[in-house]
């Protein structure tokens, strides 16, 4: 068997041995080929960067990087790794990390970072052989919120342009995963909203959410008051406007140091579907 990067190979071929390692996975993945085309060029794949294992030309097994800058360091995202069931117990992840590591440095990639279900304990301890350090844990929602409309007066909402936020001033942007991040979701379908509190005597920027509102999606949302009472009420006027957009919402990977949003989400019957562990590998030489 051949590893080699992923640059010259067909990308049926790589869904076909895709989606067959995610059958009997721990949540349905979609089957769509037009999705990961989307949400992998949305992410930033580099498929010279990432790499398969090739038994005579058939592919059984592959990591799937996306490559882009955090804090001025080059880093690889493994947005994807699988072997197809015949081919598994014999390390090929193992295999295909000890081949993409060194080139990753060579390629000037400062760090390597993963998402893994808490669940999925073989992959956990594979990683862990590999280098890797759990550093994150990531709670993963889904549900139709439960909230009345009885702030309508209260606040107003404003559809803006990405290129209208200053990201450098919104709070927690380093704590979001890959996919949520503000680098990441400028590539993705998505709408920007601002909520505006009307009481008193200025309008006040509350808080702001990211949403595709084709699936109901919610990359990014935050309050930015700091006040218990007011940020309780806040997050309620912030997802009775979601709510206007997308009943049924799904949100990926909150970091669970953030128990105010987990808190609030339970509160409104958005219900926690899986759990992740973000994990972590130095490549600097």
């Amino acid at each position: 068997m051949e590893i080699r990067n992923l640059s010259e190979t067909n990308f049926d071929t790589l869904i076909e041995c895709f989606l067959l390692s995610f059958e009997n996975y721990f949540v349905k993945m979609p089957t769509d080929i037009e999705y990961y085309k989307q949400r992998w060029k949305t992410a930033k794949v580099d498929y010279r960067l990432s790499y398969g294992m090739f038994d005579n030309e058939k592919l059984v097994g592959f990591i799937i990087h996306a490559i882009d800058e955090r804090n001025q360091k080059k880093i690889a995202y493994n947005t994807g790794t699988g072997v197809t069931p015949s081919y598994r117990g014999q390390k090929i992840v193992q295999s295909i990390y000890d081949y993409a590591i060194d080139d990753l440095q060579n390629n000037g990639v400062k760090r390597s970072i993963l998402e893994v279900i808490t669940e999925n304990t073989k992959a956990i301890k594979s990683y862990q052989n590999t280098g890797f350090k759990i550093t994150k844990r990531y709670k993963c929602f889904a549900g139709e919120i439960n909230i009345e409309n009885q702030f309508r007066d209260n606040f107003e909402v404003k559809k803006v342009n990405y290129s209208d936020i200053d990201w450098s001033e919104l709070p927690n942007q380093d704590a979001y995963s890959w996919d949520n991040h503000f680098k990441i979701i400028k590539n993705g379908n998505y709408t920007y909203y601002q909520i505006w509190n009307k009481n008193g005597l200025e309008n006040r920027l509350e808080s702001f959410f990211v949403i595709n509102p084709s699936n109901g999606y919610i990359a990014q949302f935050e309050v930015l008051v700091n006040e218990k009472q007011s940020k309780k009420l806040a997050y309620q006027r912030l997802f009775s406007a979601v709510k206007d957009i997308s009943p049924f919402i799904k949100i990926n990977n909150i970091d669970t140091k953030f128990e105010d949003k987990i808190n609030f989400l339970d509160s409104v019957g958005i219900e926690n579907i899986i759990d992740q562990y973000e994990m972590e590998m130095n490549l600097i030489k």
